[in-house]
């Protein structure tokens, strides 16, 4: 079964930081920065590091484990974190440069429920997650760093 980590980043503005997926004869989606777990990772958490710094050239400081979803052939794991450095244009991913995969743009997604009805955040249980955990105070993560 493949395991893959995701991050609800939450950057100093406030704001999530998200991919939009433009791919021909699909119409635009937006998803969380992560991936698949190697198993040269030590952890899911090392695993969700490495992701970040691959996709974003990022760094993260995670604060929990925020949902979990499991379908028959992977689990998914997405981690409420924040960042305050980050540059998409310093991706390493390889994914980026295969023939085929569309345009990856970086979004920064203001972290209110309004906010995420106006884009097709996949998957779509996670988008119910996060509004459900901002109108309870639970995407409330201080001071990023």
């Amino acid at each position: 079964m493949k395991q893959r980590v995701r991050a609800v980043l939450i950057t100093p503005h406030n704001t999530m930081l998200t991919i939009k997926r433009i791919r021909p004869d699909t119409p635009p989606y937006w998803v969380l920065p992560g991936g698949g777990v190697e198993d040269s990772d030590e952890s899911l958490e090392a695993a969700l590091h490495r992701e970040i710094d691959e996709e974003l050239a990022g760094k993260l400081k995670i604060i929990r484990l925020l949902h979990f979803l499991e379908t028959a052939t992977d689990q998914q794991f997405f981690y409420l974190a924040t960042t305050s450095e980050w540059n998409f244009e310093n991706h390493t991913g390889s994914e980026f440069s295969q023939e085929g995969r569309g345009e990856y743009l970086l979004e920064e997604v203001p972290l209110t429920p309004q906010a995420l009805d106006q884009i097709s955040l996949k998957p779509e249980e996670i988008t119910a997650k996060i509004k459900t955990s901002i109108l309870h105070g639970q995407c409330a993560v201080g001071t990023p760093g």
